[in-house]
């Protein structure tokens, strides 16, 4: 099994990339499946409902979110209607929507459960101990299961790696919207890498106007960060799977135009 994971997809030029990308290897059969972060999709600021319907119609198969999941005000109702938009799984247990989902492949299911990190971001509830306990009272019994880590410390996110190791196929960081260069497969046979990168303009600050951003960090004044345009790039990764085992045979980072 060939899954392509998306990093960050943020405001209309990363949602424009990935319908392009995403489509054609869907339609070309150089993936069966494919994940994407998609909370910075709505101007770099959550996802609307109908920017998520825009998004599996291109092809995504699963949506996982962040810190920015409610700051579409709208979203609450149709993350409870549609399973396959999953919102950090150690969030408040009130919240609405699921943490996890399991979705039908033409080579078999695939389970993807969504953490949000503690160390520099809001709190929440233990991602660790959360973490067990969607392995054993949510998707247990999957054998292809991916993680998306959505967190700001890249300590957090390896330990997160170790800790699942050879409980599920992959765990993959989101957020920091910069790809890292150490994708590997674990001893266990987990996939990892620390960040999956931003789909987004690169001629930007993490995808927003550079003149913005150094304004504020320069004069500390409130400023808006309209998204870039620039360089537009698709980040992430290609997972290969043992579909019977749940192991991963291969990771390889990608960066397209």
């Amino acid at each position: 099994m060939k899954i392509l994971v998306v990093g960050d997809i943020v405001g209309s030029p990363g949602r424009t990339i990935f319908a392009r990308i995403a489509t054609r290897m869907k339609q070309a059969g150089e993936v069966d499946c494919v994940v994407a972060n998609a909370e910075n999709a709505a101007g770099g600021r959550g996802i609307t409902p109908a920017l998520a319907d825009e998004l599996f119609a291109a092809g995504a198969d699963v949506l996982t979110m962040g810190d920015h999941t409610w700051d579409q005000k709208d979203l609450a109702d149709y993350i409870i209607s549609e399973p396959r938009l999953i919102r950090p799984a150690n969030f408040p247990s009130v919240c609405p929507g699921k943490g996890f989902v399991t979705v039908e492949t033409d080579k078999g299911p695939v389970s993807v459960i969504n953490l949000i990190g503690r160390v520099f971001m809001p709190p929440n509830d233990c991602p660790f101990r959360k973490a067990d306990a969607v392995l054993s009272h949510g998707v247990e019994g999957s054998k292809v299961i991916l993680v998306d880590m959505h967190a700001e410390a890249t300590s957090e996110n390896i330990a997160m790696g170790r800790y699942l190791e050879g409980r599920v196929s992959a765990v993959f960081g989101t957020h920091t919207h910069v790809q890292t260069s150490d994708e590997t497969i674990l001893p266990k046979g987990t996939a990892y890498i620390t960040d999956l990168g931003m789909t987004g303009p690169k001629d930007s600050v993490l995808g927003r106007d550079v003149e913005a951003v150094l304004h504020k960090f320069v004069t500390g004044m409130p400023t808006r960060f309209d998204v870039a345009s620039g360089d537009v790039r698709l980040e992430g990764i290609i997972l290969e799977i043992d579909e019977n085992t749940g192991k991963a045979t291969s990771i390889t980072r990608i960066r397209e135009a």
